[in-house]
């Protein structure tokens, strides 16, 4: 159990997500990290974490967004995925373009 604070419903899911990552070739650590990142955003959703950042209680539920900031999801990359990468390959006036620009940028 990573986290005593955690309901029984929390507990499965958090094994849930953790079963799936494996079956789908995630290491076992990257599975239990990510697992864990999920069920405490979910906590922080329904009022029962102690302290929420802003971006779990604004952004989108993890369940909703699935693949949608995945490579090949329907939006593609978000903007700060790109720049992350763009960064990583020294683009010169990465910080200045726009989404679009910084798709063509990385050559993708």
């Amino acid at each position: 159990m990573p986290q005593q604070a955690w309901s029984a419903k929390r507990e499965r899911q958090y094994e849930h997500i953790e079963e799936g990552l494996e079956q789908r070739g995630r290491s076992k650590k990257v599975a239990k990290e990510i697992a864990a990142r999920t069920v405490n955003k979910e906590r922080a959703r329904a009022g029962e974490a102690r302290q929420v950042s802003k971006t779990s209680t604004d952004d989108i539920s993890s369940s909703r967004r699935g693949g949608l900031r995945s490579h090949s999801g329907s939006g593609g990359r978000t903007r700060d995925q790109l720049y992350s990468e763009a960064k990583a390959k020294n683009v010169e006036g990465r910080s200045k373009m726009t989404k679009a620009q910084l798709e063509k940028a990385v050559g993708r």
